[in-house]
């Protein structure tokens, strides 16, 4: 129990409006905190990502930044199970095992919400050439 209090506790605290559904109620409850919690590392590794492509995403204007983001994220397997492994190691046991519960309905949800959190910290981050 050690472990799930110290990853509770490292989660920042977020004042969002009470949840229709358990899957909307885990949203808030789980994945968004994590997500403010590993933001910065989230936006680094969008940037590494980016890197790796010789830079196309910096010549690109704002609404194809965005957009580039979306398709990446949602399409590119292997930055999006590194996205979601990073979620996913935050969780506790009791967690996953709603996760799992739950896994399709949860992983749409992380996804959107790693779209939404990377292209919200790129529009502060990057700037264009």
């Amino acid at each position: 129990m050690v472990n799930r209090e110290k990853l509770i506790a490292l989660r920042p605290s977020l004042s969002l409006d009470q949840a229709s559904s358990e899957v909307e109620q885990f949203q808030n409850e789980v994945l968004r905190p994590i997500l403010k919690f590993q933001h910065e590392l989230l936006l680094a590794i969008f940037q590494h990502y980016v890197d790796q492509r010789k830079g196309v995403f910096h010549k690109l204007n704002p609404k194809e930044k965005l957009s580039y983001i979306q398709h990446s994220v949602q399409k590119d397997s292997k930055l999006r199970e590194l996205l979601i492994g990073l979620v996913l190691g935050h969780f506790t046991l009791e967690e996953w095992e709603k996760y799992l519960a739950e896994e399709k309905a949860i992983r749409k949800r992380m996804i959107d919400l790693l779209v939404q959190r990377i292209q919200d910290g790129i529009k502060h981050t990057f700037h264009s050439p």
